[in-house]
């Protein structure tokens, strides 16, 4: 059990039949009446973040998640198989529970499979990737004092904003957490 007056950011807890992981939390002390505890939660299964006001002395379980490196084999429509690299065991999770989580994930490569209890509810992608871009516009120098940027499609099929310079064919290092270009990559 852990009470409210301890959270901490990233503690992950059991609310309301629910996993959440506290995101921020601030401890309140008003002029007038009781302290509480003003936090911003994310739900782990939903991926839905709440802000939630708690007594300091108010108690709830605390979620132990699992976190397990797995390798992403592939997806066959509804479902996308992943493979233990150690026992070569294989589990099969639906798409609703992913989401868009492996938009930047190509086949074969290792993320970490969130389950609690047993019950298998999320991925983790690793931070960061470098993956090709397989479309975008040509590419120019100069004129890129603002930071102008342009899209470009990467070869697991999602959308970046990368710099006018970037051209096809060139392999950029981005942030999974943001979506966000972070450099090019020299081969």
């Amino acid at each position: 059990m852990i009470s409210a007056g301890d959270f901490r950011n990233g503690v992950t807890m059991e609310y309301e039949g629910e996993i959440y992981v506290i995101l921020e939390f601030q401890h309140v002390k008003p002029g007038k009446g009781a302290a509480f505890v003003r936090t911003k939660i994310k739900n782990l299964k939903t991926g839905a973040v709440v802000e939630k006001t708690f007594r300091p002395t108010e108690k709830m379980p605390k979620a132990h998640i699992d976190r397990q490196d797995m390798q992403y084999l592939y997806n066959d429509g509804d479902l996308y198989h992943f493979m233990n690299v150690e026992t070569f065991d294989q589990i099969a999770i639906n798409a609703s529970e992913i989401g868009d989580t492996l938009k930047f994930v190509k086949e074969n490569d290792m993320v970490k499979v969130l389950s609690h209890e047993g019950c298998v509810f999320g991925i983790e992608p690793p931070l960061f990737v470098e993956l090709q871009i397989t479309e975008t516009e040509p590419g120019f120098a100069g004129n890129t004092a603002q930071g102008a940027t342009k899209p470009a499609i990467v070869e697991t099929g999602a959308q970046v904003a990368v710099p006018l310079f970037i051209n096809q064919g060139e392999i950029i290092k981005i942030d999974t957490r943001t979506g966000e270009y972070l450099g090019r990559v020299n081969n």
